[in-house]
């Protein structure tokens, strides 16, 4: 199979899940700029987790854009991921509405280091089928974000435990490593 059904497919789940991250942003009940800010928290949580999706859309573009077919694995890898993804908007809300509180910001945590571990295996299921050799396969050779956003993500879950402020900031750092699109693919079929 090419890729096209899959790569279109995941867009419009990724959009879906934005949609309903964006509909848990309500409107104050009030005309001054200071009814804003209760909202802060929920709108962070809300920039935070656009901000992952993006990445994800991005590289998830990358990686489909180098390989010429996919199989049956690829696809169920490929739900596996959407499936973590979909949690987001969950997450999200509840980390904000509750304000950055410890379990919500452990849940969150726990949700994106899923994403992590699903990213990774789709790749890895995506260069098995295109061969050790392919331009995928090549590009990713050295995943050292994707290893490191793993580590971090689990020192933050842990850290979450004592001060939530610690793990909600190291979420930040981790999409701050990523928030620069990751060029290894771009290099390998461009030039």
């Amino acid at each position: 199979m090419k890729p096209n059904r899959l790569e279109a497919f995941s867009d419009g789940v990724i959009a879906i899940i934005i949609t309903i991250m964006v509909l848990e942003l309500h409107v104050p009940h009030g005309d001054n700029i200071h009814d804003l800010i209760p909202i802060i928290p929920v709108f962070t949580s809300y920039l935070l987790s656009f901000v992952y999706l993006g990445i994800y859309w991005n590289n998830h573009h990358h990686m489909l854009y180098a390989v010429e077919k996919i199989n049956g694995a690829i696809l169920w890898g490929n739900l596996n991921l959407l499936f973590w993804l979909s949690l987001t908007p969950f997450v999200t809300a509840w980390m904000g509405d509750s304000h950055f509180t410890k379990w919500p910001v452990i849940l969150y945590g726990c949700v994106l280091i899923m994403n992590g571990f699903s990213y990774t295996l789709l790749c890895r299921l995506l260069i098995k089928e295109a061969g050790p050799d392919s331009t995928l396969a090549l590009a990713m050779n050295k995943d050292w974000k994707g290893k490191l956003s793993v580590t971090i993500y689990a020192v933050a879950i842990l850290l979450s435990f004592l001060d939530p402020r610690l793990g909600f900031g190291l979420y930040i750092v981790v999409a701050g490593i990523w928030f620069i699109p990751d060029r290894r693919i771009e290099k390998k079929v461009v030039g």
